[in-house]
């Protein structure tokens, strides 16, 4: 989470909710009226439901309203955009990401500093990737699944939630780990992505656990491996990536399957 740093508010984040202080040389109050959270990705998606709850905690803990703002597009470089124009009092921050604070920024030629213009306030949790598809899919395990993938690279799609999303990233690495290039089709957010999964629309998704395990264990989609080298705790059962069958170990911030050569070639 972020805001913009050309004010002087320091903001100092607890285990659960963010406590904010004022510099002593300062005689307003902090907070001192509602407090808008700008969520770069639409309503019910993983980010939307994270801040809500965090927006309840904040709440309870500053004394005022926090109220949630979701402004889509441009794989969030439009909310960042609106959250740099804003005061700088700390009473407009963001809930950002991987995508949005430094993809964005080796992708776009943005009209302001990622690195300048914002203070990081608080880590907020990790939220590994799940790779799905239809429950109408065949194969049994990611092995099947890429051998098929493999055969017929023109007739997968791949669903993401726009370009440069860590979605879209995970999709474009998992092309390169196998070799062949495959339809990506971007969204606006995630919620379309999974409804037009579960429609049977598009083939395969990178989607972040927190918002596709439900429709997993509900029997709507199905799930070939989790993007993290350990197991989840919340879902013991789902296999790592590389225990589905790929053999090199991947980036916490969740990479698809591929080989890593350890010697060269005889």
């Amino acid at each position: 989470m972020t805001f913009p740093r050309r004010g002087f508010l320091q903001l100092a984040a607890g285990t659960v909710a963010l406590a904010a202080f004022a510099p002593i040389a300062s005689a307003q109050t902090y907070p001192s009226r509602p407090i808008t959270m700008v969520v770069p990705f639409p309503a019910a998606g993983p980010a939307d439901v994270l801040a809500r709850i965090l927006a309840e905690r904040m709440r309870e803990t500053l004394g005022q309203p926090v109220v949630i703002e979701n402004v889509t597009g441009a794989a969030g470089s439009i909310a960042t955009g609106r959250v740099v124009r804003a005061t700088a009092d700390g009473h407009t921050i963001m809930l950002g990401n991987l995508g949005t604070h430094v993809v964005n920024g080796a992708i776009y030629p943005l009209q302001y500093d990622l690195a300048k213009d914002f203070e990081p306030i608080s880590l907020l949790p990790s939220n590994h990737q799940l790779l799905i598809a239809n429950k109408a899919t065949p194969e049994k395990d990611l092995r099947e699944l890429i051998a098929r993938l493999k055969a017929n690279p023109d007739k997968v799609t791949i669903g993401n939630a726009g370009p440069g999303s860590p979605s879209h990233l995970t999709a474009v690495y998992f092309q390169t780990a196998v070799g062949k290039n495959f339809q990506l089709v971007p969204y606006r957010g995630t919620p379309q992505v999974l409804q037009d999964l579960i429609a049977g629309q598009i083939d395969l998704v990178f989607d972040q656990a927190s918002s596709s395990l439900p429709q997993v264990r509900s029997g709507q989609l199905k799930t070939y491996g989790v993007t993290a080298k350990t197991r989840l705790a919340s879902a013991p059962e789902i296999p790592t990536i590389d225990e589905a069958g790929c053999r090199d170990s991947m980036p916490r911030s969740g990479s698809a399957c591929g080989r890593r050569r350890t010697r060269p070639r005889p």
